[in-house]
């Protein structure tokens, strides 16, 4: 959506902080409300300058007054709640029930009263050590899965961010030219980038292997290490189970896949309408397609295990409806509406998902004035 003087006060279309790194858009923002089991219950549509932390006191309200009073757990993740909100959470009444993550500054301060802890096993591959503090229960988790993906990650990017700079040290560059290349390289790194200490050349002076050094830095590596498919999660269950906190908290990942299917698959951005009102159709329809999705995924879970919603639908692109025109001798013509036959592999699909494809569909035949069935 392009910016433009037109958009009144009222208006949702709004310059605000844009993840896609897109500041010159102005956007809006969608909140997604969904049930334990990831199924699409309602979304709101809320101005594009609207922030995380400003947002959740009023949209916890709104929720209660759309639909009622009910036994929620708020799932959030760190940066969105601050502690005024927890604490009014805390002394609600009846309390209003969350998990939510920390920011690593808070994983610093409790660090050293963590270590202490025993680790306890909650299932296969998940540890957790449990602190009781202030009326909130602190989790502190690790997932193996989770330790080894996140190793993984970071050291194909460190190594290839130490080879970029390698090459950058080699090159003839201007300072500025180099610097540009740094921006290139630490935007493809990511968190990568911070466990590296680079030496830059002073304004002014060259470019070469002695002016610009980098160096691994042990100590942030050895931090990264530790914290490493670790997180710290705080929530007012003081009774819940350990195993049950963890699923809940996973849960987050499936908001965050969400997401990613609407903004990918199914296609809710970029927006060229220029009225509000089409804007909310367009992301009403998108909706109603994610709540498609995800029942093909839910079913796909029990008819085709390893199936993903993506795959289905890339499949069944391969069939095609297409109209068959045969002109007749009196000068009209028979319209015939028909769909390609699946290919084996689709028919055993159809099978797996009990779906049938219908009738082909009658012909009609052309006439004065329009189409006879």
């Amino acid at each position: 959506m392009k910016a433009s003087p037109d958009f009144g006060d009222n208006d949702k279309r709004k310059f605000g902080y844009s993840r896609d790194k897109r500041s010159d858009c102005v956007q809006v923002v969608i909140a997604l409300v969904v049930t334990p089991e990831g199924f699409p219950m309602a979304y709101e549509v809320l101005p594009g300058n609207t922030s995380d932390k400003t947002t959740l006191r009023a949209f916890l309200k709104k929720i209660e007054e759309q639909y009622g009073k009910a036994d929620r757990i708020w799932l959030m993740d760190r940066g969105i709640p601050t502690e005024e909100v927890l604490a009014e959470m805390r002394a609600s009444d009846p309390p209003i029930e969350y998990l939510v993550g920390t920011p690593k500054g808070r994983l610093s301060a409790l660090e050293a009263t963590l270590a202490a802890l025993p680790w306890e096993k909650v299932r296969a591959g998940v540890e957790v050590k449990l602190l009781p503090k202030e009326g909130e229960l602190y989790v502190f988790a690790q997932s193996r899965d989770r330790i080894h993906k996140e190793r993984a990650m970071r050291r194909r990017a460190l190594r290839k961010l130490l080879a970029r700079l390698g090459q950058l040290r080699k090159m003839k560059l201007k300072r500025d030219q180099l610097l540009v290349k740094i921006g290139e390289a630490k935007a493809e790194a990511g968190r990568a980038f911070a466990l590296v200490d680079i030496q830059l050349p002073a304004p002014r002076q060259a470019v070469s292997p002695e002016s610009f050094r980098f160096a691994l830095n042990r100590k942030k590596l050895r931090m990264a290490y530790r914290r490493e498919g670790r997180y710290l999660l705080r929530s007012n269950l003081c009774e819940q189970a350990p195993a049950k906190l963890w699923e809940l908290y996973m849960q987050l990942t499936q908001i965050e896949e969400a997401f990613r299917n609407l903004k990918g698959d199914l296609a809710i951005r970029p927006i060229y309408h220029q009225h509000e009102d089409r804007i909310e159709a367009h992301i009403f329809i998108c909706f109603v397609a994610y709540c498609m999705h995800v029942t093909l995924g839910r079913r796909l879970r029990d008819l085709a295990p390893g199936l993903t919603p993506r795959a289905v639908l890339e499949k069944f692109a391969a069939m095609q409806m297409i109209d068959v025109h045969l002109p007749t001798s009196d000068g009209r013509k028979v319209v015939m509406s028909r769909y390609t036959q699946p290919e084996p592999e689709l028919k055993l699909l159809l099978k797996k998902l009990k779906l049938e494809l219908p009738e082909q569909a009658p012909p009609r035949i052309t006439a004065a004035g329009g189409l006879n069935p």
